[in-house]
């Protein structure tokens, strides 16, 4: 135990405990927290829980109604402000998006009453802190600490916002977790690469990925091309469609379990305009299985080292993005060289590892 005597509680609050990456990034935190003897308690605005969690879970999306109108946004608001209160936290650490101003700035000043940290988890900054940098420094320029992902999103908030209190932890990787699912069996009978993440908006980018895939020689090799994720499926439907191969690619929906379908294919391809540290390459590697990945801002490259776990390709680059595929499948050697550096690439991203930055914050280590 870190602490002799009273446990130190904290308050780590986010959308929901599915779906999301910051989402997943709380979960493994609160698991890492409550292990090192702190009191954790999540508090989560939707009724949407999925993912293996420790400590008290405070579900506010069981006050929400179907209108979700102004009363009771603020009842949900009063809630929130009473159960802080009451409880009297020594931390309050906040994983969502935030793109409401006048919500937020309620919530920065008037609502959290302990030592607040802020999570920026995207290249947009602008999901997480106003345009206008007068507003961000009046809103987080007094909490203790606002973390970034990497060292860039970290240059990009201080250069944008100067803003004082900013520090980088990159995401967690929870290798026990994964290592426990990635084995279950899947009914899928053929070989297949794999993209994994919510297709909602379109940062994803999978209906060009689809193209790329089919202007790659994979299907030509019977791999097929696996999506799992949710959103509207029109767009990626249509590409299917138009490129002639409705036989080889899969949507798969919404998985709890992505682990059990990483864990079998070929590799992992990433294709998104921007990211903040996206989870899914480090899950991927922990499956043991390489990734191909666009150079976006921000993330991958400080995950994937080219032809040594995987391949960066050249950023929005689609016909790049093809060869790296058919590089990957056709030379063996590379192949195999990739996978076998997949386990130990992760090292500096494990949870006890990354858990250390987190107390060194705290000051709690």
């Amino acid at each position: 135990m870190i602490l002799s005597h009273k446990k130190k509680k904290i308050a780590l609050i986010g959308y929901r405990l599915s779906g999301g990456g910051s989402d997943k990034v709380m979960a493994n935190l609160s698991i890492f927290f409550e292990r090192q003897g702190f009191e954790v308690d999540l508090i989560i605005v939707l009724d949407e829980v999925s993912f293996p969690y420790s400590g008290k879970l405070v579900n506010l999306g069981l006050l929400k109604n179907k209108s979700n109108g102004f009363f009771n946004k603020i009842k949900r608001l009063w809630a929130l402000r009473t159960y802080l209160n009451e409880n009297n936290f020594d931390f309050i650490i906040d994983f969502r998006f935030r793109t409401k101003i006048i919500q937020e700035l309620v919530l920065a000043r008037f609502i959290y009453n302990s030592k607040t940290i802020f999570t920026v988890h995207s290249f947009l900054i602008d999901h997480y802190m106003p345009n206008n940098s007068w507003l961000t420094r009046l809103m987080y320029n007094h909490c203790f600490a606002n973390v970034a992902l990497t060292n860039e999103m970290k240059t990009l908030i201080e250069r944008k916002h100067q803003l004082k209190n900013v520090v980088m932890i990159h995401n967690p990787i929870y290798l026990e977790e994964i290592i426990k699912k990635q084995n279950e069996k899947i009914d899928l009978e053929f070989d297949f690469v794999i993209a994994i993440g919510q297709y909602e908006n379109g940062i994803k980018q999978f209906d060009k990925l689809i193209s790329a895939y089919a202007q790659s020689d994979l299907s030509q090799k019977q791999i097929h091309f696996v999506i799992i994720g949710n959103g509207d499926e029109t767009k990626l439907k249509k590409a299917i469609l138009e490129n002639n191969i409705s036989g080889f690619v899969h949507l798969l929906g919404y998985q709890n379990n992505p682990f059990k379908y990483l864990s079998k294919a070929k590799f992992l391809v990433l294709s998104s305009k921007n990211e903040g540290f996206p989870n899914v390459i480090l899950e991927s590697l922990a499956c043991e299985i390489p990734v191909v990945s666009f150079d976006c801002d921000f993330g991958p490259r400080d995950m994937i080292t080219s032809f040594e776990n995987g391949i960066l390709v050249e950023n929005q680059n689609w016909e790049k993005l093809a060869e790296a595929m058919n590089l990957l499948i056709s030379n063996e050697v590379l192949y195999q060289h990739c996978k076998e550096k997949t386990l130990e690439s992760i090292e500096p991203f494990l949870l006890e590892k990354i858990g250390k930055e987190w107390l060194y914050l705290l000051k709690a280590n």
